[in-house]
C-alpha cells in the first residue's frame, strides 16, 4: 500500500538488519518503502522508474554506492540518491555527490534525522515537478513528438535514447521541415538535463552584428543601445541544453568564438573583461551539407568535428512514407486538443489517399500546415478533398496513385474525384481478395457506402 507522502523510497544496504530497521521507520513516516541487499538487484529495481528516492549505503560488495549512482545517471534514472557512509569515509561520500548523489548522511543514523532529510527531499521533488509542469506549458515539452512507424525513424528513436544520457554534442541534419527541432527536444527530454531549460535559437534569424551579444551577452554600455546588461543565451541555458538551429548560417568569425566556448565552457560578455563558466550541452542542426561547406572553406573543420560527435540524419518524408498515416493522425489529434474537441475530425478515405501519395517536398512541416488548413475549412467535423489545397486535390506530385484518378485531366473536378475514389475502393477490394466487407472496414466506410460509390460509377461512367 502506498504511503501518505505519495513517494516511494528504496533502501539499499548489504546488511539485511539495517535495511529492515530503516524500512520500518521510513514506512511509519508516511513513505512507501522497499529494500534490497544487492547493488545489481538495486539497479535493476531502479530501472523500473518506480522509486523517487534511494537511501543507499556507499560501501557494499560488488557494485558500491558510487558506481551505482554513476550507472543510474548514465542510464537516465531520475531517482534522487541520499547516501549513507561512516564518518571515516566522508571524502567518498563527496565523490558520490560529484557522481550525481543529492546528499549524504553519516552513520549511525537516527530515524528522526532520516525522516527529516527525506521530507526535505520530498519538498524539493514536489517543487521540481511543479516547475517541470510549468515549463511544459510554457515551452511545449514534447510538443510535436510522434511515435514513428518507419524503420529509418525507429532507428533515430533508438539512437536518441542511446545518446541522450551522455553529454556529447549532437549534430542533426536533414531537409527543412523534417523535424530536426523535435528530435533535438527528444534528446534533451531523455537526458540528465531534462529538468533544466531547453533553449532553441535560429542562428540564421539573428542579424550578424547582434550574434555575439545574443549568444554571449553584453555589459551595460558595451555598445550604442546597450542600456542594460544582457546575460546571453549560453548563460540562460546554463545546466540545460542550447539548440543551435541552422548552425551552417554562422559567419566564420562567430564560428571561431563558438569553438572556444565549446572547448572551455567559458563565456565572456561583450564589453566585459571577465569570463564566466557555463555548463551547457549543445545540439546543433542544419539543412546544409556541412562536410561540403568544410571542403569549400565556408565552415571550420575543427568546429564541425566538435559539433559532430554524434550525427543524426533525418530522412525526408518522401523516403519514409510509412510515417505519413501516423503523422496525419497525430496532427488531427493535436488540432482536436487545441480546439477543445472530444474527437479528431474524420478524414475521407479519398482525401487520406491523396495525402498518403503526395511527395511532400516541404516534409513534415508541409503536412502539418495542410492538416491545419483542412481543419479550418472543414464542415461538420469531416475533412474531404475539397478541404485540401488545390495542388493536392488535383493529385499533383503523387506517387503510386490509382491510374483511374489521373486519366483525362479535362474532366470536371467531381468526375475526377469520383474516378479517384472508385480507384481507391477497387484497389482495397483487390487487396482484400474480393471481400468487399473487409475492404470497407479497411477504408473506414460502411459497406452500403462502398456499394453506393461503385453504383454511382456504373451509372455515370
Amino acid at each position: 500500500m502506498s504511503g501518505d507522502k505519495g513517494l516511494r523510497v528504496l533502501v539499499i544496504d548489504d546488511e539485511a538488519a539495517i535495511c529492515q530497521v530503516l524500512a520500518d521507520a521510513i514506512r511509519r513516516g508516511g513513505f512507501d518503502v522497499d529494500y534490497v541487499n544487492d547493488g545489481e538487484q538495486a539497479l535493476e529495481t531502479l530501472r523500473g522508474g518506480d522509486f523517487d528516492i534511494a537511501l543507499c549505503d556507499i560501501k557494499m560488495p560488488g557494485i558500491d554506492g558510487i558506481e551505482m549512482v554513476r550507472q543510474a545517471r548514465d542510464s537516465g534514472i531520475d531517482t534522487t540518491f541520499l547516501m549513507m557512509t561512516a564518518y571515516a569515509s566522508v571524502s567518498t561520500a563527496i565523490e558520490a555527490m560529484r557522481a550525481g548523489a543529492y546528499d549524504y548522511m553519516i552513520k549511525p543514523l537516527r530515524n528522526e534525522d532520516v525522516l527529516r532529510r527525506l521530507d526535505q527531499i520530498a519538498d524539493i521533488i514536489s517543487l521540481r515537478d511543479e516547475n517541470r509542469t510549468l515549463r511544459d506549458i510554457v515551452f511545449g515539452d514534447d510538443e510535436g513528438f510522434c511515435a514513428f512507424e518507419s524503420e529509418p525513424m525507429r532507428k533515430i528513436d533508438r539512437l536518441v535514447l542511446r545518446v541522450a544520457p551522455s553529454e556529447s554534442s549532437v549534430l542533426i541534419t536533414g531537409e527543412s521541415g523534417t523535424g530536426k527541432g523535435v528530435i533535438a527536444r527528444a534528446v534533451h527530454n531523455h537526458s540528465k538535463r531534462r529538468n533544466a531549460l531547453f533553449l532553441p535559437v535560429n542562428c540564421g534569424a539573428i542579424p550578424e552584428n547582434l550574434l555575439e551579444s545574443e549568444l554571449f551577452g553584453h555589459v551595460k554600455g558595451a555598445f550604442t543601445g546597450a542600456e542594460r546588461a544582457k546575460k546571453g543565451l549560453f548563460v540562460e541555458a546554463d545546466r540545460g541544453t542550447l539548440f543551435l538551429d541552422e548552425i551552417g548560417e554562422l559567419p566564420l568569425a562567430m564560428q571561431v568564438k563558438l569553438l572556444h566556448i565549446l572547448e572551455d565552457m567559458e563565456v565572456r560578455a561583450v564589453g566585459s573583461e571577465k569570463s564566466r563558466k557555463v555548463d551547457v550541452r549543445v545540439i546543433a542542426a542544419t539543412n546544409r551539407d556541412l562536410a561540403a561547406d568544410v571542403e569549400s572553406g565556408a565552415f571550420r573543420q575543427d568546429l564541425y568535428f566538435r559539433l559532430n560527435v554524434v550525427h543524426l540524419h533525418i530522412p525526408p518524408l518522401r523516403e519514409r512514407q510509412g510515417d505519413i498515416a501516423q503523422l496525419i493522425r497525430h496532427f488531427l489529434r493535436r488540432h482536436a486538443d487545441q480546439f477543445g474537441q472530444g474527437e479528431p475530425y474524420v478524414l475521407d478515405a479519398m482525401a487520406e489517399q491523396l495525402l498518403l501519395n503526395h511527395a511532400w517536398p516541404g516534409n513534415v512541416r508541409e503536412l502539418e500546415n495542410v492538416i491545419e488548413r483542412a481543419h479550418i475549412l472543414a464542415d461538420d467535423e469531416h475533412i474531404g478533398v475539397a478541404d485540401l489545397p488545390p495542388h493536392l486535390a488535383r493529385g499533383d506530385s503523387m506517387e503510386g496513385a490509382p491510374k483511374a484518378a489521373l486519366q483525362d485531366l479535362d474532366q470536371s473536378l467531381r468526375d475526377r474525384v469520383r474516378a479517384f475514389e472508385v480507384g481507391v475502393i477497387q484497389e482495397a477490394i483487390d487487396e482484400a481478395d474480393g471481400d468487399r466487407k473487409v475492404a470497407a472496414r479497411r477504408l473506414g466506410i460502411g459497406l452500403s457506402t462502398l456499394y453506393r460509390k461503385l453504383e454511382e460509377e456504373i451509372a455515370n461512367p
